[in-house]
């Protein structure tokens, strides 16, 4: 839906101009890539400040090379970044959606029903972060951002 700022409330749709309007799918665009992206990165960061140790014994004990752990950089630091500044947003999306992906498979597989102590589902913070991964890698970035076009 396009709103032209500068016309009355019953023409707002009709009459929309590139200097006045503002689009509300890309603004929705907008909030919700920078969100996933900050509250992702923020996860990111402490495992930068403190380490991965916990992700290099799962990753190990699933029998994978521990050397893969790292990967868990460039989906919580490096594709959020991406998210944020709105450039290959979409394959940074997809990245984040593996990464949860991986999280609940190598971390959270036995909380799947399990409800938390104040009813919420246990996984819903992980179940947050992959479906807005993915509904932003369905979306696109929308106009703003620095990327442009389908690929970003």
């Amino acid at each position: 839906m396009t709103i032209a700022l500068n016309t009355p409330t019953a023409a707002r749709v009709a009459t929309p101009t590139a200097s006045t309007t503002l689009d509300l799918e890309d603004c929705a665009k907008l909030l919700l890539r920078v969100t996933l992206g900050l509250l992702l990165l923020l996860h990111g960061v402490a495992k930068i400040s403190n380490g991965i140790d916990p992700i290099l014994g799962a990753v190990a004990q699933a029998g994978f090379p521990a050397a893969l752990a790292y990967g868990v950089y460039v989906g919580e630091v490096v594709a959020p970044l991406l998210l944020i500044v709105g450039v290959w947003t979409r394959s940074a999306a997809i990245v984040i959606a593996i990464n949860m992906l991986v999280a609940v498979a190598l971390v959270h597989l036995n909380d799947l029903g399990t409800l938390s102590s104040n009813g919420g589902w246990a996984l819903e913070l992980q179940a947050f972060y992959l479906v807005s991964a993915v509904a932003v890698a369905l979306l696109g970035p929308g106009r703003l951002g620095l990327g442009s076009g389908s690929a970003s």
